[in-house]
This record gives C-alpha cells, sequence and structure tokens, in this order.
C-alpha cells in the first residue's frame, strides 16, 4: 500500500509540475517577443514528453498488477523458493538456477503471456531490472493481444 501511496504523491507532483510548465509555455508564447515566443514552444514539448512518460509508468504498473492479480487467481504464480541474502536480496546462484525452466517454458509458449511475466518477476528477483520490465511488458502486450481475440 506505501507504494502506491508513494505511485501517487509522485505522479500529482509532476501533473502539477506538467501544469506550472504549461502556463509559462503559454505566457511566454503570448509574450509577443521572438525569443520567448521560440522558449515557450520549447516548453510546450517538456509537459508532453513528461505526460506521456507518467502515463507510460502508471500504465506498465497497472498491467502488470493486473497480470499479477490473475496470475495468483489462476494458481499459476511461481512457487520456487529462493535462499536470500542478509539483504533481502535473493542468492544469484539459486535465481540462476532457475532460469534455464523459465526460458524453456517462455520458448514452448512464446504466444502466452503467463511464461513471459513469470519470467520478469525471476528477472526482477534476481535484480535485472531492464530485462524484467522487458519481459512484463512482453507478457502486457501479449494480455492485451488475448484479450482482444
Amino acid at each position: 500500500m506505501s507504494t502506491r501511496i508513494g505511485v501517487a504523491i509522485v505522479a500529482v507532483v509532476l501533473a502539477l509540475y506538467i501544469a506550472l510548465v504549461g502556463q509559462r509555455a503559454v505566457l511566454l508564447l503570448t509574450s509577443g517577443d521572438g525569443v520567448g515566443i521560440a522558449m515557450g514552444v520549447a516548453m510546450l514539448v517538456l509537459p508532453v514528453v513528461a505526460a506521456w512518460a507518467l502515463w507510460r509508468e502508471l500504465s506498465f504498473g497497472w498491467g502488470a498488477a493486473r497480470l499479477g492479480r490473475r496470475l495468483e487467481d489462476e494458481g499459476a504464480a511461481p512457487a520456487e523458493e529462493v535462499d536470500l541474502r542478509p539483504s533481502g536480496r535473493p542468492v544469484l546462484a539459486d535465481a540462476d538456477a532457475l532460469f534455464p525452466a523459465y526460458r524453456e517454458a517462455v520458448e514452448a509458449s512464446p504466444d502466452d503471456w503467463r511464461p513471459w511475466f513469470r519470467m520478469g518477476l525471476l528477472y526482477d528477483g534476481a535484480g535485472d531490472r531492464r530485462r524484467a520490465r522487458s519481459a512484463i511488458r512482453s507478457a502486457i502486450r501479449l494480455e492485451r493481444a488475448e484479450r482482444r481475440r
């Protein structure tokens, strides 16, 4: 729950930033000064990029949470347990031992979102955030395609 509160606070602060920068951009656009207008146009790009990034991250979070709940409801969540270090992170040797089976599941069913999501959870647990996000994005895309059929 605290993660959701943190995300909500960051989203609200970013939305305020977007609104304030947008307001300043409009003021510069209406200044009548060539340099002010150029700066206003440039400043309009910032809120658009920030809004896009905010939407992308929130959609990722909502999609990942939805798939996580769905996987648990189906009883298909990963059941493997690995030893943890005192920091709470998994022992990498234990996580590495799981990768071949997870990779085989993805290769056996590349159009099923479940193995992709489980692979993303494994990458996340192993601390490889970039690959975790990529695998979970693939799972979200595949699940959306499945719902449309």
